[in-house]
């Protein structure tokens, strides 16, 4: 199955110089964890609720005044939307990421999560594997 088939297509995306605040209020909106950072169609990064957890609210950083630039994750992995899905799930459970921009020509065309890979009877195992992959802790904590 490749991830064109199960990634959504409707993907909000922030500017780099959107505040930290309107990412938390389109998270809210939009019901999602994480949302990418463009320009002009072309992905610079992607920023999480954890990100907004950790590098400003925890930092005290004013979250209408602070630019998403300053807290993304820039360069953020990417899959096709031609690959196949046990792949982009394998790619997840490598980089510890639970949503995986999907990109053609160099133009965000939508995103896949561990969520729409878990929907799929055929694939619950990858996405749990995945998970199992991505729970598990790193030399960072704290």
């Amino acid at each position: 199955m490749k991830v064109k088939e199960i990634m959504s297509k409707d993907v909000a995306c922030l500017t780099p110089e959107d505040s930290i605040e309107k990412a938390a209020q389109l998270m809210k909106q939009y019901n999602v964890g994480s949302i990418p950072v463009c320009s002009n169609k072309m992905i610079n990064g992607i920023v999480t609720d954890r990100d907004i957890a950790l590098r400003s609210v925890a930092s005290g950083q004013d979250s209408a005044q602070t630019k998403v630039r300053n807290i993304m994750t820039s360069n953020p992995t990417v899959g096709n939307p031609e690959m196949d899905v046990h792949d982009a799930a394998e790619i997840m459970s490598r980089e510890q990421i639970r949503r995986l921009p999907i990109v053609e020509n160099n133009s965000l065309v939508g995103i896949v999560s561990l969520g729409d890979i878990s929907l799929e009877p055929i694939l619950s195992d990858n996405a749990q594997d995945a998970l199992k992959s991505i729970s598990e802790p790193t030399g960072n904590q704290m």
